[in-house]
């Protein structure tokens, strides 16, 4: 595996994939070619899914695996491709890291089943699903086995397992000092969440961070990451405290179907895909898409 190429593509905005759907729960294909083919054009050097932001509790396992095959085509190798598995058993994890290599995705992250683990078999789990395809850890994964036990399993998967090449932050900041400060040299680490996430991480080693901004007004990503990139972290703060923190504490408060709604009706507030997801999960309503949007637009958002 290529440490260095993760390293370059990772670093930076990075776009994680937000299930485009129809009204009709149909999944919105040429909707998500916009999307991936918007986050490529507007600099995203890694393009991802994950369990959560990709709304893998509605979809089936044959979805994501038609999913994974399409994007795989769309990225045509112009941004770095992570797969992800569901939280699924070992083997089943397994044979889709396969697929998904033989696809021509780049890496896959993974997340065992949250139903109780131990050290010992998080490490024989993530040596299991590593060995066809560069591995990142969830480390929201490791909750179960508390922090000092998630940074045991940090140690020993860097000992023991290299085909883990590195983690998304998603656990909190008691586990993402610790594991940078210990990863970093041999790990690639980005943050899952926000700007503020990343920031935090920044002084133990941290490449890049999940990006909301990236997917439809990518002008605040840059800003905030050119001023990572010169070593201006006033700049930087200033960048989260007149953007990030507004909109995500609008977005997560406000509306009735939540955030994840929220950032689904901005995308099609930008042109790029529908508001919609698949049912049970609410969307925002007509008269709430343009209270968004005035927010959006008065912010200098949109």
């Amino acid at each position: 595996m290529d440490m260095d190429r993760l390293r370059h593509h990772l670093a930076g905005p990075v776009a994680s994939i937000n299930t485009p759907f129809f009204e009709n729960d149909d999944i919105d294909y040429d909707g998500l070619r916009r999307f991936v083919d918007f986050c490529i054009e507007a600099g995203a050097g890694t393009v991802l899914f994950t369990p959560g932001d990709s709304l893998y509790s509605v979809l089936t396992e044959a979805e994501v695996a038609e999913l994974t095959a399409f994007t795989v085509d769309v990225v045509n190798k112009r941004a770095l491709f992570i797969a992800s598995a569901g939280f699924w058993s070992t083997p089943q994890t397994a044979a889709f890291a396969e697929f998904a290599r033989d696809r021509g995705a780049d890496a896959v992250i993974v997340a065992p089943p949250d139903r109780g683990m131990t050290v010992d078999g998080l490490v024989t789990y993530y040596d299991a699903v590593s060995q066809a395809l560069p591995a990142f850890i969830l480390s929201a994964g490791l909750v179960s086995v508390g922090v000092r036990g998630a940074l045991e399993t940090v140690e020993r998967l860097l000992d023991e397992v290299p085909g883990v090449v590195g983690f998304k932050e998603d656990f909190g900041p008691d586990f993402a000092r610790g594991a940078c400060a210990r990863a970093h040299d041999k790990w690639v680490i980005f943050a899952g969440g926000q700007k503020q996430t990343h920031m935090d991480m920044l002084p133990y080693g941290c490449d890049g961070y999940m990006s909301t901004f990236i997917k439809f007004k990518p002008d605040v990503a840059h800003a905030y990451w050119a001023a990572i990139e010169r070593g201006d972290l006033d700049a930087a703060a200033d960048v989260i405290a007149r953007y990030d923190m507004p909109f995500f504490d609008y977005l997560y408060n406000t509306f009735p179907a939540g955030g994840d709604a929220a950032q689904h009706a901005v995308l099609e507030l930008a042109g790029i895909c529908g508001r919609w997801r698949r049912s049970p999960l609410p969307d925002l309503s007509d008269a709430e898409m343009e209270q968004l949007k005035g927010f959006l637009t008065n912010g200098g958002m949109l």
